[in-house]
């Protein structure tokens, strides 16, 4: 049997497909285009994680996810266009004690710090206009060492700038 010409052929087409429709495809997934517009702020609302008890951890992200926010989208900020909400919806720092999170094992798994939210673009009267949820997952070994006092918070930290460079890639600057 003779596959080889057909493989690469069919290779060629699904990587030529690809091509064409990924860049579609990312853009659909992502927030629109602001049109050369600013950003005239940006905001972080995590009243939904102070509702639940979050306390501490809770605004040390607001904290943190504002500053990386500010910094991610810096050449964006200064404007008249509208505003970038960021409403944290939930946050999970799991247990970590150190090892390798069960990888290698059949099923593995690994220690992952969640963050859960959603951007939104809010208009000048307060409409929203578009809305981009994100999910983010940032190994719990982010923090340095478990035993370490200040691993907790510098998982924050960690989990707010993967956030907020996730976000950056999904609102054009255009």
């Amino acid at each position: 049997m003779r596959r080889g010409p057909f493989r690469a052929v069919a290779a060629s087409l699904v990587l030529l497909l690809g091509a064409a429709l990924l860049p579609g495809l990312a853009r659909a997934a992502g927030l629109p285009s602001l049109g050369g517009e600013r950003l005239s702020g940006v905001r972080v609302d995590v009243q939904p994680l102070l509702a639940k008890g979050g306390g501490g951890p809770a605004e040390d992200l607001r904290d943190d996810l504002l500053a990386a926010l500010r910094t991610e989208f810096a050449r964006q900020l200064g404007g008249s266009g509208p505003v970038l909400v960021v409403r944290i919806t939930g946050l999970s720092l799991n247990p970590y004690a150190g090892g390798d999170g069960g990888r290698g094992r059949l099923g593995g798994g690994t220690q992952s710090d969640y963050l859960e939210g959603e951007a939104l673009l809010v208009g000048r009267r307060g409409e929203i206009l578009a809305r981009h949820p994100q999910l983010s997952a940032v190994s719990a070994s982010s923090g340095g060492a478990w035993y370490d006092p200040a691993s907790e918070r510098r998982r924050v930290t960690a989990l707010a700038a993967h956030y907020a460079g996730w976000l950056r890639r999904a609102l054009p600057e255009d």
